[in-house]
């Protein structure tokens, strides 16, 4: 086979979740267990600045990171930022604003929207775990604005907890509930802590779910991947012949593998020959994935697709900044006085670590965002979709139109 000249690529949904988690199709098959939310004005727009998030992030990263696997949880990274929002005022909070897609909504419907979404989404599909957790840690002897404590215990549910940042096990105790409510899968995410930090706020999100549809491992057989620069190497090649709902075009071939009752899904896509992936990534907006949902049809698919399992980590400060948020992360032009109006506090570090593994059992998922605060002192067989070189997945409920996780691939890796 000629050799395909992409970058790797892989993503997982929206959130997701690249979080934003998004309606697998609109013609989608809508299991009869599962009532579609009805969601408010305010809520449909949270999710739409949401997932526009989510393209804007994620097209940032894949340009900053060639050739290289990438998975993030875009619903994560938005819940982490969305708690340190309301300790934010003035420019800060204007320029968060827009970058989340908040801009000209009250921090009312925001926080509402938020947690009404979590609502939705841990309870949307009895066959699927999907949890989402958050915490905020400070340093004893630091005062917080109770408002801003109220606030993020209110509409995220958030832990909160005040801790002696001077002692060696403080971190360990964060780090610790990072590995509990990711199931083990994200563990010593805070390597030290700097005399300078005053604190953490930190989203989990854990998803693990089983096809809708499982893949026969008998069947599973070792085939070639073709990497960027032309070179093979041998994979886990899954094989499926379903009705599926699939969406085929002269740029690339999608498809859409449902989880449990079909209230989430993974929907991947796969560039033609001669189509660069990162070409279709950089596509991708609110428009483009609307008009893409709105194609996808059943029909009899074969589907050859690759086991992968990765971890993947990013400082997130030079993705956010370029977005626009840079004046969050300036020691003496930040201005987060509601969490603290008697201190210069800045955002000093925005981590990002996240696990992804998908098998012929379905899909497991981890995501972790923590914030930290300091101060300054087309194939011939249209009915064979073979995923033998780079391609990108998301993984979206169908329902409420958010996206869970986002990510790109193109060496289809099990990591042990």
């Amino acid at each position: 086979m000629e050799a395909i000249m992409y970058r790797k690529a892989l993503i997982l949904f929206y959130s997701i979740f690249l979080l934003l988690i998004m309606q697998c199709s609109d013609t989608a098959m809508k299991p009869g267990p599962i009532d579609p939310p009805n969601l408010t004005p305010a809520q449909r727009e949270v999710i739409t600045a949401s997932n526009s998030f989510a393209f804007n992030i994620f097209k940032e990263i894949v340009n900053n990171e060639a050739d290289t696997n990438i998975f993030i949880s875009p619903l994560s990274i938005s819940y982490a930022l969305g708690m340190t929002y309301n300790g934010a005022e003035g420019e800060t909070k204007e320029a968060m604003a827009d970058v989340l897609g908040f801009a000209g909504m009250d921090d009312l419907e925001i926080n509402e929207s938020y947690r009404d979404l979590t609502k939705t989404l841990i309870t949307i599909d009895p066959e699927v775990i999907m949890e989402i957790a958050n915490s905020i840690w400070y340093r004893q002897g630091f005062e917080v604005e109770q408002e801003f404590i109220d606030i993020n215990q209110e509409y995220f549910d958030a832990y909160v907890a005040a801790l002696n940042f001077n002692n060696p096990g403080a971190k360990d105790i964060i780090n610790d509930w990072i590995e509990e409510k990711t199931h083990d899968k994200i563990q010593d995410v805070i390597k030290q802590i700097d005399p300078l930090t005053m604190m953490f706020l930190v989203n989990a999100v854990y998803f693990k779910a089983a096809w809708k549809y499982e893949f026969d491992p008998d069947d599973t057989e070792v085939e070639d991947f073709y990497l960027s620069g032309g070179a093979a190497v041998d994979c886990d090649m899954m094989h499926q012949e379903n009705e599926l709902f699939r969406y085929f075009n002269d740029n690339f071939q999608a498809v859409q593998l449902p989880y449990g009752d079909a209230g989430f899904c993974m929907s991947i896509f796969l560039p033609r020959q001669g189509h660069p992936l990162d070409d279709l990534i950089d596509q991708m907006d609110d428009d483009a994935w609307s008009d893409w949902m709105g194609n996808f049809t059943a029909d009899t698919t074969i589907i050859k697709m690759p086991k992968f399992k990765l971890k993947y980590d990013r400082e997130l400060k030079p993705d956010l900044a370029a977005l626009g948020m840079g004046i969050a992360f300036e020691p003496y032009d930040a201005d987060f006085s509601r969490i603290n109006p008697e201190i210069d506090l800045y955002i000093t570090s925005v981590l990002h670590s996240t696990f992804v593994q998908v098998d012929e059992e379905g899909t497991e998922a981890a995501a972790v965002t923590v914030v930290e605060i300091g101060t300054t002192s087309i194939d011939p067989n249209e009915n064979l979709m073979h995923i033998n070189r780079p391609f990108f997945f998301v993984i979206h409920d169908q329902y409420t139109d958010a996206i869970l996780f986002m990510g790109k691939i193109s060496n289809p890796v099990w990591e042990d």
